[in-house]
């Protein structure tokens, strides 16, 4: 399928990336339907698509009126049939459960037309994993976005030995289209590229709260006034080029080894997991939270992002 030929846009799950991802196409003119399993979901999605139109026209990114005709534009149902039956492209953005996911697209497979490309939000998934549940394994791929996916760029897509060269390079030019970023990734992996370096720091990151060398709150004043501004502006590679290799190398020699190298997820994330302290959806993670400092976090990364993005372009 040419991206010339995509109209009709379904995206499946209406949480905390699909609601973003449906307003997106929603905004760039496709007509986009969104299911999730009940009402109040869809509500919801609605009223966060709001509320991030609203941000949006603050900053200037849309106009008012767009912002206020996408809302209304988006068709809304509880009926997974009614979403994807006439659709040329479907977006997954369901729970990280893959038997959940093999069965929504076994039936997504039974459901929509023969032409329609099927991509998965999945963070570590590898797209074979969810092509093996259809019959059309050469149209299905993962198209990773980042949170929130209104406001990053990113979008990496991910192919398996079987997808096709037509629907890989659809997904690109539609992904780019709608203004995005879309990054190929050439083999698939688990985690795919932006997972597997941001987990490979939350898991040195966790190992020094383990033992005892940092708190949370420390490690996090590291990260935001150091490097963490440098990688808004510059890769780890542009960075590493700039200090120097033979530097770099000394650093690395030394420090490899004593790196953690753990094989299974940190006793400190899964006490906080046992323990319910979820992070802002239970109001407690390594940080306490208020509704109050919550929405103050979630708009302290909106603008930034925002801001980062206008200069960036």
């Amino acid at each position: 399928m040419d991206v010339e030929e995509i109209r009709k846009v379904g995206v499946v799950g209406a949480g905390l990336m699909g609601h973003g991802i449906a307003q997106e196409f929603a905004l760039a003119g496709y007509d986009v339907a969104l299911h999730d399993i009940s009402e109040e979901l869809l509500i919801q999605a609605q009223a966060n698509m709001r509320r991030n139109l609203g941000i949006m026209v603050d900053a200037e990114m849309v106009s008012r009126q767009s912002a206020d005709s996408v809302p209304d534009a988006v068709r809304f149902s509880v009926n997974l049939s009614e979403v994807v039956r006439d659709a040329d492209y479907i977006v997954e953005a369901i729970t990280e459960d893959l038997p959940l996911k093999q069965r929504v697209f076994a039936e997504m497979d039974k459901l929509c037309p023969e032409h329609t490309i099927m991509a998965s939000n999945s963070s570590t998934f590898m797209p074979s994993s969810v092509a093996s549940a259809t019959t059309r394994p050469d149209k299905v791929l993962v198209t990773h976005y980042f949170n929130p996916p209104h406001f990053v760029p990113l979008v990496e897509v991910v192919r398996h030995s079987g997808t096709s060269d037509s629907t890989f390079d659809t997904a690109m030019s539609l992904l780019e289209r709608i203004g995005k970023r879309p990054v190929g990734v050439r083999k698939e992996v688990p985690g795919f590229i932006g997972n597997r370096l941001q987990f490979a720091l939350l898991r040195e990151c966790l190992s020094l709260v383990e033992q005892g060398v940092a708190t949370p709150q420390d490690i996090d004043a590291v990260v935001k006034n150091s490097f963490g501004r440098r990688l808004a502006v510059a890769g780890p590679f542009e960075v590493f080029d700039a200090a120097g290799w033979d530097t770099i190398f000394a650093i690395l020699t030394e420090l490899a080894p004593d790196l953690d190298a753990s094989d299974t997820a940190s006793e400190v994330a899964a006490e906080n997991v046992r323990q319910g302290r979820l992070g802002l959806k239970s109001g407690a993670g390594f940080y306490d939270w208020t509704p109050e400092t919550a929405q103050r976090l979630r708009e302290r990364i909106a603008h930034a992002l925002i801001e980062i993005e206008k200069w960036s372009q």
